[in-house]
């Protein structure tokens, strides 16, 4: 059974935000954590990157490395200027005629000045020694005020923490077949008024070129009060489906993506947080359910959530297949 002969009922989306490109050769439009695997041309480096944005979505490891970095390399190239004014314009230097301890006391002078910090062991002597701790000590203050602001920005930036199964299921359901996957939050925090949208990007060929077309993917449950256990979000294959009557196999063929979307108040942020990924075909699991992730504990006054579980499932045989039919 050929993919081209179903005929589709659903709706086509037509502000998905990508359009149908004949190049897309079903790559992902999607990252995992939710950002766009998309790369833009065309103009300068400074002007396609913002830092504001890429500081905060950057990992905090990497974001503590390149404040080191930034601390470490302007405290180097000062103390190489200190060196080239000449060392015995800082007053209290040991002066030596050996380069690697002039350049640790210029280094570590340096440091002081940048931080304000001014232990007072060693002071400039001269307008231009003078000057250029000025402009250091200046430059000190206005770096670690936006460090300081990029610490709080990070750390105050609300965040639904959503852990995401990492696989879709073609699951039984009602009388049919349903897609599923999974979603559980892992932080301790709550969140309510929880809404869920998926679009689906199809990879049809028409005229020999490959294009995108974008699908509403309704939910079973599109939004519910809180999101205190685990939720499995369900889209029921009916005749209305994208899905409608695709096997395993032409639903890999044709490159299917889910891109998902959820929404919910964060009662601790008092704000509205959301969070994004995508399941592409490879990640989809045809024939299987997901198992439960929280039972009773062992003094049964409490509900345990496993979230090691999240993408837990077990296989299943449909009794009827498409692909035996």
């Amino acid at each position: 059974m050929k993919n081209s002969m179903h005929k589709r009922q659903a709706k086509e989306v037509d502000n998905s935000g990508f359009s149908p490109n004949s190049a897309a050769e079903g790559s992902r439009l999607l990252n995992k954590d939710g950002s766009t695997n998309l790369r833009k041309v065309g103009m300068g480096i400074l002007q396609r990157y913002s830092v504001f944005h890429t500081l905060l979505r950057m990992s905090g490891t990497t974001f503590l490395f390149l404040v080191f970095l930034f601390y470490t390399t302007t405290n180097i190239l000062f103390a190489f200027i200190y060196l080239a004014l000449g060392i015995e314009n800082l007053h209290g230097v040991d002066v030596s005629t050996n380069f690697i301890t002039n350049f640790t006391q210029a280094f570590f002078f340096s440091s002081q000045t940048m931080t304000t910090v001014g232990y007072g062991h060693v002071a400039p002597s001269g307008f231009i020694a003078n000057a250029i701790a000025s402009i250091e000590s200046f430059l000190g203050i206005i770096t670690f005020a936006l460090v300081t602001g990029m610490f709080y920005a990070r750390f105050s930036r609300p965040k639904a923490y959503i852990k995401f199964s990492e696989n879709f299921l073609i699951a039984p359901y009602k009388e049919g077949r349903a897609i599923m996957f999974r979603l559980a939050t892992y932080k301790n925090n709550d969140l309510t008024e929880v809404n869920a949208e998926v679009t689906a990007a199809i990879h049809h060929m028409e005229d020999g070129k490959r294009i995108s077309k974008f699908y509403p993917v309704p939910l079973e449950i599109s939004r519910i009060n809180s999101l205190a256990l685990s939720w499995t979000c369900v889209h029921y294959i009916t005749e209305d489906s994208p899905f409608w009557l695709m096997t395993e196999q032409e639903l890999r063929e044709s490159k299917v993506e889910l891109m998902v979307t959820i929404k919910g108040f964060d009662d601790h942020y008092s704000n509205t947080v959301q969070q994004r990924t995508s399941y592409n075909h490879a990640e989809m699991v045809y024939g299987a359910k997901f198992e439960s992730m929280y039972h009773r504990s062992e003094t049964n006054n409490i509900t345990e959530v496993n979230l090691n579980k999240v993408n837990a499932h077990v296989p299943f045989t449909f009794a009827n297949d498409l692909e035996t039919a």
